[in-house]
Formats: C-alpha cells, structure tokens, sequence
C-alpha cells in the first residue's frame, strides 16, 4: 500500500516539482520558491498574530494551507521527501510508538512520527537530510553552511535562483527553533 501511494513522489526528482496551496490565494509551484498544527487553515495567521507568538507578529514568508503528512493521503511532497530520506538522520528509529496517536492509514516505517520534524533541501531540490523532532532547529545551521559554501556546484551547475540569493543572504544567527 505504501508503494502505492507513493507512485507520483517516486518519479519526482526534486521538492520543486510540487505546489502547495497558500493559506490566502492559489496554489503555488515550489519551484517557483526555490531555496502540529490545530487551528482551521483561515485561523493561523490571527493565531499568530494575536497568540503565539503573539505581539502583533506577522509572518515574512509565504504559509501554506495544512495538509496531511502521513496516509494514504499524505501530501506528495512529504512522501517524496520520506522516500529520498527513509528515517531522521539524528535517530533512525524515531518511531510514533503511541497506538493511540496514529491516527493515519497506511502505516509505514518511513511516516513522520512527530510535530516539528524538519526536512533540509540543497539549492538543487534534492532532500539532504531529516532531522527528528528532538533535534533542535540551530543545530541544522552547520547542515545548512555546509550547503551554502558549496556554492552553484551544489545546483549541478544551474545559476543560483531568487530563493537562493535569498538564503544566502539571510543570518544564520537568525534561525529559532
């Protein structure tokens, strides 16, 4: 079953060939970006905004709509992005282990076990690494130098694209968890 539903992400060669649906407009191809959650989708931006982290926030970057991560109806570009990379790099055993917590179905070994897992992309759109919920999210900072001094190389020789002059310009410094 698991290979079944998998059969659109195994034929992608990089995150850029899905899209996503932004919480306020259509959808949006990821290229086009290139470089647990439980509020309603028409909610998140006022919970941000007014509860965590409250303050008036109001987000710089591009949110999309939730989607399913796990199952049968798992979105495509997290099924891509658990085939490329099978189990979190950190902890390859990371498992949801609480039957009572699985609420999705197929079940499958590779499946995201828990909120705040993080997928690393190169420039390229080729997944580089999973990082477990336990891993903390400055902690990829060494992950992503690492790609960033790697230059267009890393892009198999394609020029760098907005999204990258973007990350390469942005402080890492500034990455929270």
């Amino acid at each position: 079953l698991c290979a079944a539903r998998l059969a659109a992400a195994a034929a992608a060669q990089s995150v850029y060939t899905f899209s996503g649906r932004p919480l306020a407009g259509e959808p949006v191809s990821l290229g086009s970006l290139r470089g647990k959650e439980n509020a309603k989708n028409e909610e998140i931006l006022n919970s941000l905004k007014y509860v965590r982290p409250g303050g008036g926030f109001e987000p710089n970057f591009m949110l999309f709509e939730k989607c399913e991560v796990n199952g049968e109806g798992s979105h495509p570009l997290l099924a891509f992005l658990r085939e490329a990379l099978p189990a979190p790099s950190n902890n390859a055993s990371a498992l949801m282990t609480d039957p009572k917590l699985i609420t999705w179905s197929p079940v499958c070994r590779n499946d995201v076990a828990w909120n705040f897992e993080k997928f690393l992309v190169g420039p390229d759109g080729v997944p580089v690494r999973w990082y477990s919920h336990r891993f903390q999210t400055i902690d990829i900072k060494p992950d992503i130098e690492a790609l960033l001094s790697q230059g267009p190389s890393c892009a198999q020789g394609a020029p760098p694209t907005p999204a990258a002059w973007q990350l390469q310009r942005c402080s890492l410094g500034d990455f929270h968890q």
